[in-house]
């Protein structure tokens, strides 16, 4: 029997991808955010020591990181990448055993806050705490690259706040100078922890400063994730034709505090929180999918149960692990001491 043709929508189509792509994508918001909603309720309930969420920013991440090849290209995330490094290749289980400190984490072998995402065998590389330093790696491994000639591309993302930092400027300076294979992106929530973009920059637009080093900078819509998945493509395409680096500033929203251990409603109103989920890419990505045919209740019920039991394995399976081994804590900290 003749396989039944894979459909592609009057949507799929005007963006170059099919029916199961959109899916495909709008499966991994939705795992994202259950994730994501996971992580706090085992914080809350004490099995988790912290979280710094993700909600908000996940259909910009699916959609700018799309068109990387996995296992070819680099990805350098940065603490709310949940999503990302998920489109990249990571797994739930892979999250889960962060977010519990267990010895298999392949981020850090549980020796670093949850967050600092990172896989070797998925060419996505570990950061860690102090905020834009990914941005420097990710110049390094693109200045390889171009010298290799090998055709990877890197991609790097921070916070609107992480962009008022040295390493950023220097970053984009050196990637424009050498017309580097890097795509910077920007998630753009607003916010650098408590601050409001008012009293971090003096313009509108974050990529508005890409300008200035001699490359595009472009504003997405962050909430809408077909128009990252097109800023994502065009930046990556010109990056491995060799016409050098882009930065994409996603607006996106962030819906949760900016961390387990901050109130945001000490300095965000209650009506200001309200319309910033109107924004949200979840809903909004579904209603489209909805309106184009692609998505229906029976498939959206489908892809509901498979989240719910792929979060719920990965949270019971990554706490069944075990603990680091404390006879290792200085592990790879302090040089190890020469044989006599």
């Amino acid at each position: 029997m003749a396989e039944a043709p894979i459909r592609t929508s009057e949507l799929a189509a005007e963006y170059g991808l099919r029916d199961d792509d959109l899916l495909r994508m709008y499966r991994l918001v939705a795992l994202a955010r259950a994730i994501d909603e996971r992580m706090w309720v085992l914080n809350r309930s004490g099995k988790a020591a912290f979280v710094i969420s993700g909600q908000g920013h996940e259909g910009a991440q699916v959609g700018i990181v799309a068109s990387l090849r996995p296992g070819f290209d680099w990805l350098v995330p940065y603490y709310r990448s949940i999503a990302a490094v998920l489109t990249f290749g990571m797994t739930p289980r892979d999250i889960l055993l962060a977010q519990f400190a267990r010895a298999p984490d392949p981020s850090s072998g549980g020796r670093q806050m949850p967050g600092h995402y990172g896989s070797a065998a998925h060419n996505i590389l570990t950061t860690s705490s102090p905020v834009a330093t990914q941005l420097l790696h990710a110049v390094g491994i693109a200045l390889a690259a171009k010298i290799r000639r090998t055709g990877q591309v890197a991609l790097t993302e921070l916070g609107d706040g992480s962009s008022n930092q040295g390493d950023f400027h220097e970053g984009l300076n050196f990637a424009g100078i050498h017309r580097l294979p890097v795509v910077f992106v920007v998630e753009n929530n607003g916010y650098a922890i408590s601050v409001p973009m008012s009293l971090q920059v003096a313009i509108p637009n974050i990529a508005d400063r890409a300008a200035a080093y001699g490359f595009p900078g472009v504003v997405v819509d962050g909430g809408d994730v077909l128009a990252c998945y097109r800023a994502g493509r065009e930046a990556i395409d010109r990056a491995r034709r060799g016409e050098g680096p882009t930065l994409i500033e996603a607006k996106v929203t962030r819906l949760t505090p900016h961390s387990s251990d901050d109130q945001q409603t000490k300095y965000r109103p209650p009506e200001e929180l309200e319309a910033e989920r109107r924004r949200d890419a979840l809903p909004r990505f579904r209603q489209q999918l909805r309106d184009a045919g692609v998505l229906d209740e029976a498939r959206e019920a489908a892809i509901a149960a498979e989240v719910k039991a792929t979060v719920d394995d990965a949270t019971d399976w990554a706490e069944r692990q075990p603990e680091p081994d404390p006879a290792t804590a200085l592990r790879h900290v302090y040089a190890a001491p020469e044989a006599e």
